[in-house]
C-alpha cells in the first residue's frame, strides 16, 4: 500500500465521527528484578510504565485489516482469511501474529482499520513489542465484540510472539502490560500466574537510562540462553523427574551437580536459581519499606547477569557504575534481554535531577553517545482511552 493511501486511511480512522471508532492503549514495562527467569517458570517483578502504544480502531465491512504505523510512516493491509500469512521480520508481524492467534483461538475477528502510535522506545528493553501486541489485541477484540480477561489476553499475545514472530519470550511482558497497576509493582509467579501487588514508595522514582545501543547479539543470544537453560533442566530431570524448569532446582542441588555440568551451563543455571531467590527477597524488602535491601538485590542481579548469564555489555555496565556514584540511588541494574537497551535505577525523587546530570554527562564523556533518561512512575495496565 502506498503512503498516499495510508495517509487517507489515517485521516479516516482519526475522524471520531465514524461510528464505532475506539482507542486503546497498552504500556511498556520495566523489570525491577528477576531477569530471564520468566521463561524458566520463575519469579519476576515488573512494573508498567507511563510510556504506551495506542491503537485507534474503526470497523470495516469486510475481513481485511488495514494498519498504519505513525512511527514508521508505513501501512500494510492483509486478509484475515489468508491461510498463507507468515512473519516477515517486519513491525507488522506483531499485528499479524496477534490477529492469527486470536482467530485460531475461536475469536473470529471483524475487519478493521488500525492506526498505531508508539511512545515506548524501540529496542530499548522496555517491551515495545508487548505494548504493540496487547494494544492491538484489545482493539481487535473490542472491535469484534469479544470480552476476554486480561490474563488470557496476555497468554494469547505471548503465544503470538512465540509461535508467529518466533521470539521465545516468557509471559512477563504481556502480563504486566495487561495487568499493571498505578504506583505498584507486581511480583509474578510465571508458572501459576499468581501475583502479589507491591507498593512503590511515592518518594522514589523509577529512572530508566537508555544506553542508545543494541548489539546484534541480542535476538540470537536470547534463544541461545533459553536452550542453555533447557540443557540444565534436562540434566536435573534425569535424576529427579519432578524438575520441569530451573524454577524447581535448589541451590544445594545445583552445587552438587556442578562437577557434571559444563562451566557455561552451570553459570546459566546459577543465575536463574539465584535470581529467583533475589526476587523473593526483594519483595519482602519492598513490602517492609527497606529500600536499601531492595537496592542491594538489584545490584546483585546486575552482577549475575553480567558474569553468569553474560547478557550485559560495556555500555550497560558503565551506566550502572555511574548510577552507583550518585547520592540517593538505592540500586541499579540492566533491564530487559540485554546486550544494550536500558538500565533501571531506584532514585530518591529529590535526587533525580542530580542523577540525570551526572549519569548523562559521564556516559557521554566515556562513550560519545548521548543517552536518553526517562523518569517514570508505575502505571496502570492496558485499557480503553475514554
Amino acid at each position: 500500500m502506498g503512503l498516499e493511501h495510508a495517509a487517507a486511511m489515517q485521516t479516516e480512522i482519526t475522524d471520531q465521527r465514524i461510528e464505532g471508532t475506539r482507542v486503546f492503549r497498552a504500556p511498556g514495562r520495566v523489570n525491577l528484578v528477576g531477569e530471564h527467569t520468566d521463561y524458566n517458570e520463575g519469579f519476576v517483578m515488573p512494573a508498567a510504565i507511563n510510556f504506551a502504544t495506542t491503537v485507534t480502531v474503526a470497523p470495516r465491512a469486510d475481513r481485511r485489516l488495514s494498519v498504519f504505523s505513525e512511527n514508521c510512516e508505513e501501512a500494510i493491509e492483509f486478509d484475515l482469511d489468508d491461510p498463507k500469512l507468515r512473519a516477515a521480520s517486519h513491525w507488522s508481524d506483531y499485528v499479524k501474529g496477534v490477529a492469527v492467534v486470536l482467530e485460531q483461538s475461536d475469536h473470529r475477528l471483524r475487519g478493521a482499520n488500525l492506526r498505531i502510535h508508539g511512545e515506548v522506545p524501540i529496542g530499548s528493553g522496555l517491551s515495545s513489542s508487548a505494548a504493540l501486541e496487547v494494544s492491538t489485541a484489545f482493539a481487535l477484540l473490542a472491535n469484534s465484540g469479544h470480552c476476554v480477561a486480561p490474563v488470557d489476553v496476555a497468554k494469547l499475545c505471548q503465544r503470538a510472539e512465540n509461535e508467529f514472530v518466533g521470539m521465545r519470550c516468557g509471559i512477563m511482558d504481556q502480563f504486566i502490560s495487561c495487568c499493571g497497576q498505578a504506583d505498584r509493582a507486581l511480583m509474578l509467579d510465571c508458572r501459576s500466574l499468581d501475583y502479589r501487588v507491591l507498593p512503590v514508595p511515592t518518594d522514589v522514582r523509577l529512572v530508566i537510562s537508555n544506553t542508545m545501543v543494541k548489539h546484534e547479539l541480542a535476538s540470537s543470544q536470547y534463544n541461545v540462553r533459553r536452550a542453555e537453560c533447557e540443557a540444565g533442566v534436562h540434566h536435573f530431570a534425569q535424576s529427579r523427574p519432578g524438575v520441569r524448569a530451573l524454577r524447581d532446582v535448589t541451590e544445594t542441588e545445583l552445587e552438587r551437580a556442578r562437577v557434571d555440568l559444563s562451566e557455561v551451563i552451570y553459570r546459566r543455571c546459577r543465575h536463574i536459581v539465584s535470581e529467583n531467590a533475589r526476587v523473593l527477597e526483594a519483595a519482602e524488602a519492598l513490602e517492609s519499606g527497606d529500600l536499601d535491601s531492595f537496592g542491594q538485590r538489584m545490584n546483585e542481579s546486575h552482577r549475575s547477569l553480567r558474569d553468569d548469564y553474560e547478557v550485559s555489555c560495556k555500555e550497560l555496565d558503565l551506566m550502572v557504575e555511574l548510577a552507583g556514584h550518585v547520592d540517593g540511588v538505592y540500586g541499579s541494574r540492566m533491564t530487559g534481554g540485554g546486550f544494550g537497551g536500558c538500565t533501571i535505577s531506584i532514585v530518591e525523587a529529590e535526587r533525580v535531577k542530580d542523577f540525570e546530570r551526572t549519569v548523562a554527562r559521564g556516559y557521554e564523556e566515556e562513550t560519545g553517545l548521548k543517552p536518553e533518561i526517562y523518569v517514570c512512575r508505575a502505571a496502570a495496565g492496558a485499557g480503553e482511552v475514554t
